[in-house]
């Protein structure tokens, strides 16, 4: 995994840690919703120093998988991928 400091811009970042089991499902669904809608993305591994040598365990520690979408959190732990999708797609979600 490419530490954040070293990473391109994306559209949505998932915030991970390793050995973590809502991780996975979160990379597979942030994969496929991205694939159909021709977005970058990015993975970040919160335990890693990330800008000025500072980890983001702290801010994002107990709340990993995290997707943040155009800088803007869509959720945490199990993820929404309609959520996701109408993030990236500009639809706002109704409730």
């Amino acid at each position: 995994m490419v530490p954040l400091a070293e990473q391109p811009l994306a559209r949505v970042r998932l915030f991970t840690r390793p050995g973590c089991h809502l991780c996975d499902d979160a990379r597979e669904l942030v994969r496929r919703v991205c694939a159909e809608a021709g977005a970058e993305w990015a993975e970040v591994d919160v335990d890693l120093p990330g800008p000025g040598g500072v980890s983001l365990r702290e801010e994002y520690g107990e709340l990993v998988p995290v997707v943040e979408v155009d800088g803007v959190r869509q959720g945490y732990w199990r993820i929404d991928e309609d959520r996701v999708r109408s993030a990236l797609t500009g639809r706002s979600r109704r409730s």
